[in-house]
């Protein structure tokens, strides 16, 4: 069962793998779900777990162009959070018309893969410009290597709060739901 994360040769691997591991487990998420399911709210936050996995894809994406443009990357200009909802980059009704949990795993998986090649391609040491949000107040520029760890830090969040609202939906857990993705039975045998 693919849950833990993969072993690492040096730092730049290490925080590569570690990231695209938080978005694959997102994915995992996903696994079995229907369409009602997928939109539906059932917890407290107000998230379904397709406005969850479009949210991470939004912030993967924008990450890996950033990884690959450093150090030449462009400041990201400051959006309103107007903008934001009407993006869906954090709207609870961010799941789009023809989304599936299959497209969306399949997504995340990509992105995942798209990050992991871009924070290998990257030097930690090289600076990059901090977006114009209030949440990075006080910075300018941040070094590739404290960005891909933040990277790690949002995207583990968000696969915190995506195992939440799977099991708030049908009791399916982080293991079982590995196992699922994997194609194996739950629980293994003998257990």
């Amino acid at each position: 069962m693919p849950f833990l994360t993969a072993e690492t040769t040096d730092e730049r691997d290490s925080l590569a793998t570690f990231a695209q591991q938080q978005l694959d487990q997102i994915a995992t998420t996903l696994v079995g779900l229907d369409r009602g399911q997928l939109a539906s709210q059932p917890s407290a936050s107000g998230m379904s777990l397709g406005a969850l996995a479009r949210h991470s894809l939004f912030v993967a994406e924008r990450a890996a162009q950033e990884f690959a443009a450093a150090p030449e990357a462009a400041p990201v200009p400051e959006r309103t959070a107007e903008q934001y909802q009407s993006e869906g980059t954090i709207a609870p009704d961010a799941l789009r018309e023809d989304d599936t949990a299959e497209s969306l795993a399949e997504q995340l998986h990509r992105v995942a893969e798209e990050l992991a090649a871009a924070i290998r391609g990257v030097d930690p040491e090289t600076r990059g410009p901090v977006p114009g949000q209030p949440w990075f107040e006080g910075r300018e520029t941040w070094s590739m290597r404290w960005y891909a760890l933040h990277q790690i830090e949002e995207q583990a969040r968000h696969a915190g709060h995506a195992d939440i609202l799977r099991e708030s939906i049908d009791g399916k857990g982080a293991y079982e739901l590995n196992a699922l993705a994997a194609g194996e039975t739950w629980p293994p045998a003998g257990w």
